[in-house]
C-alpha cells in the first residue's frame, strides 16, 4: 500500500490534506473502512488456500477411485457427489462449462427470420414473441444463452427451421469450465441444507 506523507491524509482525488483539518467523524470513518478491508482481505487469502487445499483432497480421492477400475481421473469432467459413510454430509462437485456463439448463430437468426415471415399469415404470433425474447441482448451486450438454446426444444418440424437449429448447434463454442464445490450437512428432517460460504448468507 503507498505510504502518506506523515500528518497528511490523502483523499479521493490523491490531494494531501493536513490531517488537523480532517473532521474526527471522517478520520473515524477512514479507519473503520480500512480495518473491515484489511479483514477482508486477509479472509479472502485465507480461503483462497482453503479452496486450493480443498480441491488437491478431491482430485487425490477421485484420482484414488478411478484407479480402483484401471482408469485415470482427469479429460472432461462431469458433476460427482460425495456422501459421508453415515449420509450426515454430501459434497457435490459440479462443473459449468462457459459457451459462446460464433458467426453461425446470425446465420441461424436469419433462417429464423424467413420462417416468420413465411408464416406470418398463420397464427404463429407466439414463435414471434419467443424468437424476439431468445435473442434479446441485455445492457452489458450479452446473448441469454438458456433461452437460445431451448429454441431448440421447440417440437417444431419445418425443415428450413430444423436448419436454423443446426446452425446454432454448430455455432456453439466452448470456452473453458469452471467448478464449483457445494457442502451440504443433513438435518433432523434427512434433508441436505448447503452451508453457506457467502458472506451475505451467513
Amino acid at each position: 500500500m503507498e505510504e502518506t506523507m506523515a500528518g497528511y491524509m490523502k483523499d479521493s482525488q490523491g490531494r494531501l490534506v493536513p490531517v488537523e483539518t480532517i473532521s474526527s467523524i471522517d478520520k473515524l470513518r477512514d479507519q473503520t473502512v480500512k480495518d473491515i478491508v484489511a479483514k477482508a482481505l486477509e479472509t479472502r487469502e485465507k480461503l483462497a488456500a482453503i479452496k486450493k487445499e480443498i480441491h488437491e483432497d478431491l482430485v487425490s480421492f477421485l484420482t484414488l477411485s478411478a484407479e480402483q477400475y484401471g482408469k485415470k481421473y482427469g479429460g472432461r469432467k462431469g458433476n460427482v457427489t460425495l456422501t459421508s459413510y453415515d449420509g450426515s454430509y454430501r459434497l457435490i462437485l459440479a462443473v459449468s462449462e462457459s459457451i459462446f456463439f460464433d458467426e453461425r448463430l446470425q446465420v441461424a437468426k436469419d433462417i429464423i427470420d424467413e420462417c416468420i415471415v413465411r408464416w406470418s399469415e398463420g397464427s404463429r404470433n407466439e414463435i414471434r414473441a419467443l424468437v424476439a425474447d431468445a435473442f434479446y441482448v441485455d445492457k452489458t451486450g450479452k446473448l441469454n444463452t438458456s433461452r437460445i438454446l431451448g429454441l431448440r426444444r421447440l417440437a417444431i418440424q419445418d425443415q428450413q427451421w430444423q436448419e436454423a437449429m443446426q446452425a446454432i448447434s454448430d455455432s456453439i463454442q466452448f470456452s473453458g469450465s469452471k467448478e464449483h464445490l457445494r457442502i451440504y450437512i443433513r438435518n433432523e428432517d434427512g434433508e441436505y441444507k448447503q452451508v453457506p460460504l457467502n458472506i451475505a448468507e451467513l
